[in-house]
């Protein structure tokens, strides 16, 4: 087995990379152990200073790195530039608040001095994704790295060339050796780096299976582990929304990064009485951006990641209009080369379905139809998945009852459902567990550590 870096727009291979030998994995358990050691004690003010040329390199390349994002996984190049500022602006954003996220929590007690101080574990292997191949790496990285903590990348096999460039990115940047370092292994040596005692955490975001095999090796090794792991999003339009605005919306939130995304909205769950004219509207939306070649100017939906993917994709449009679904446009996979799918929207989308059951990854929209606001909130709840939600109503005060009932690990009104750095980000269910993101994420791979002085 080899990491391959193949084409979605054409399937040519690009370039090929061999597995990581045993030796030199071995070698990089060690780097990172030691580079931990001296990584932990240095003041913030020292950690901040690669991140902050980090920042400056990735906006320096932030259209090489778009070019290699779409060569690899098909992502639009001006998304790509777009996750390239974010990433930059992730380092910079915890590079200047870690020593409030980090301060000692003073606490009063009858020792003369009591607090709380958050020390970083050490290396935490991350497993990470091919969907957003930079952001999804510095979401972990920059407040993991900020607090002390080295890291080891287990990246997606068919982003190899990503992974090298953020190693690259990182070494010049001027960070430690070993304290950000990456490897390329199959999936059945993950369970024996959980278990290796110099890895002391464990981040995954992937599917909820690769997520159960992380959990029960880092369980059985008492090791930290955060996961994250997909999720598929409620969009939720009551009768009092501004459906225009919804329904533009509710297009890009469906369409951003092709549809492959967590966070993407995909259940679009719209009461009964504004469910045509919202309809209309989304329809008209969801085919305005371009299906086409990630690196040509204007595209607005590359192609999947894999031809795989966009196999599994189909059989879920196929299966659930069998189950009654119904194809409004879309649907059908175009002639030629290329992991190409085009905006779909299902009608008359139904629990027991897999666009209402399963997480749909691409553009595939599932409209369902609900009675009133009780219903709606019913069916946004009836998924085993509970990453995100999108509620659309021009009463605030009903949008944040109603956010109370979401099972979601966030809850966006009047917008679209986005990561950011100032906030947590995660799941419950099936989505997964622990936060990424803010002091909450900054706070997941540390020893909280309780100092009482007499």
């Amino acid at each position: 087995m080899s990491f391959q870096s193949i084409s979605p727009t054409t399937g040519e291979l690009l370039e090929e990379f061999p597995l990581t030998p045993p030796a030199a994995l071995e070698a990089a358990l060690d780097r990172g152990h030691a580079a931990w050691s001296d990584w932990r004690v240095r003041s913030l003010v020292a950690r901040a200073m690669p991140f902050a040329k980090a920042a400056r390199l990735l906006r320096e390349r932030k259209d090489q790195y778009a070019r290699i994002m779409a060569l690899e996984m098909g992502k639009p190049l001006a998304q790509g530039v777009a996750e390239a500022e974010k990433c930059a602006g992730a380092c910079e954003y915890y590079a200047a608040q870690a020593d409030v996220m980090l301060a000692p929590d003073e606490r009063k007690t009858e020792a003369k001095d009591s607090y709380v101080r958050f020390d970083p574990l050490g290396t935490v292997l991350a497993i990470m994704p091919w969907n957003f191949p930079f952001w999804q790496v510095f979401r972990f990285a920059a407040p993991a790295l900020m607090a002390g903590n080295t890291a080891l990348l287990k990246h997606a096999p068919n982003v190899p060339q990503c992974a090298n460039a953020l190693v690259e990115l990182f070494r010049e940047a001027g960070f430690p050796e070993g304290v950000f370092q990456s490897v390329f292994v199959e999936p059945e040596a993950i369970a024996s780096l959980i278990a290796d005692d110099r890895i002391r955490a464990v981040t995954l975001t992937g599917s909820p299976r690769a997520g159960a095999s992380v959990a029960e090796h880092a369980g059985r090794h008492l090791k930290k582990s955060v996961l994250e792991l997909g999720g598929s999003d409620a969009f939720v339009v009551l009768a009092d929304a501004d459906l225009a605005t919804a329904a533009r919306h509710a297009a890009r939130a469906r369409l951003i990064n092709s549809g492959q995304s967590c966070i993407a909205a995909k259940r679009f769950i719209v009461v009964e009485g504004v469910a045509d004219a919202f309809l209309d509207r989304f329809a008209a939306e969801m085919q305005r951006p371009r299906l086409g070649d990630p690196l040509a100017p204007g595209t607005g939906i590359g192609p999947l990641a894999r031809l795989d993917l966009r196999e599994s994709l189909h059989a879920q449009v196929e299966a659930s209009r069998r189950q009654g679904a119904a194809l409004l446009f879309g649907g059908t996979i175009p002639e030629g080369p290329g992991a190409y799918y085009p905006a779909t929207i299902l009608t008359a989308v139904a629990p027991g379905q897999p666009a209402f059951d399963q997480e749909t990854f691409g553009p595939v929209a599932a409209v369902i139809r609900a009675r009133d606001e009780r219903h709606a909130i019913q069916l946004a709840n009836m998924s085993s998945y509970g990453l995100g939600a999108s509620l659309w109503t021009a009463d605030r005060a009903r949008a944040e009852r109603i956010a109370v009932e979401l099972d979601a690990g966030s809850v966006f009104v009047n917008a679209i459902v986005q990561s950011d750095s100032r906030l947590p980000f995660g799941g419950v269910k099936r989505s997964g567990y622990g936060r990424e993101l803010s002091e909450f994420g900054m706070r997941e791979f540390v020893n909280v550590k309780t100092v009482w002085v007499e």
